[in-house]
């Protein structure tokens, strides 16, 4: 049974490839978005994997992702971008009755009562923020999940807290969930794995790790964050780290929750965008300086 599905998935992987190519809403906004940058997708490669097969109201349902591959043409300068979408097929006697993408849901809200608390009484801790760092683990990580911290559904903020700690950013606050940013014992503050309170720390800490808003793309480096309000109504929703620059500078991301690497920072090209789109950018201080 598996085996036959996997050949249903081949088939349908070559398809889903040539139909992204041809009409594909989401790819035509890439295109869309691209030229804008003076750029343009030269190839795409993809490869399909089953992750899970059920059987329901007479239906066999596959569930798979495709791992695509975008060859990046921008003037004169090449660079691949990555991403892993989820998509769910569905059989009805070996013909295919559905295929879609399988929408994320980038929100995870944060309790009712939540406040940010400052570790006021904390002195400086000083540091070396080490950025090659933070992207080595994000290179690593990117499309896979690191065992020794917990998975979340809505894992975009865990995955840039890890980033962020590789580089050499120290953890405090523990045990209070609403102080600081920590992940410890299998237990986490809310900044740690929550968007909006990430955000919230970014911009108020004072002490550990701390950081410095910006307000142009172009200023940010390597390591350093940038926080998505999809909707434009103050709640935060996704995050991600700066890994590349573009050929005019412009900053290239990694994430979780859609997995992908050295993405456009603008993610005009995602499901979740709209034109009320508000973003936070951090520049991360080095607390060696």
């Amino acid at each position: 049974m598996r085996e036959r599905l996997q050949k249903m998935l081949e088939r349908k992987v070559s398809e889903f490839v040539g139909e992204k190519k041809a009409k594909n809403e989401k790819v035509i906004r890439k295109r869309e978005t691209m030229s804008k940058r003076n750029a343009d997708i030269v190839k795409t490669l993809a490869v399909g994997k089953i992750i899970k097969a059920e059987t329901k109201d007479g239906l066999h349902h596959l569930y798979y992702n495709v791992h695509l591959k975008h060859l990046i043409k921008q003037g004169d300068f090449f660079y691949v971008e990555e991403e892993l979408e989820r998509r769910k097929a569905s059989f009805r006697k070996k013909e295919l009755y559905e295929d879609v993408e399988v929408l994320v849901d980038f929100t995870l809200n944060t309790p009712e009562k939540f406040t940010f608390e400052e570790d006021r009484d904390q002195g400086m801790e000083r540091y070396s923020y080490d950025r090659m760092a933070v992207v080595q683990y994000a290179e690593r990580w990117w499309d896979e999940y690191n065992p020794a911290y917990r998975k979340f559904d809505v894992d975009c903020t865990n995955y840039v807290s890890q980033c962020l700690h590789a580089g050499g950013a120290p953890m405090r606050g523990y045990p209070n969930r609403s102080k600081g940013w920590w992940y410890r014992n299998n237990n986490w503050s809310f900044s740690w794995a929550v968007a909006h309170a990430l955000k919230n720390y970014l911009q108020n800490s004072t002490a550990g790790l701390r950081a410095r808003e910006v307000q142009e793309p172009q200023e940010l480096q390597l390591g350093d964050v940038i926080c998505y309000d999809f909707q434009g109504d103050g709640r935060f929703d996704h995050n991600t780290v700066v890994t590349g620059k573009d050929a005019y500078g412009m900053p290239l991301v990694n994430a979780h929750t859609y997995n992908s690497r050295m993405r456009y920072w603008a993610y005009e090209d995602s499901s979740a965008y709209t034109p009320n789109i508000q973003y936070k950018m951090f520049h991360i201080i080095d607390g060696s300086s």
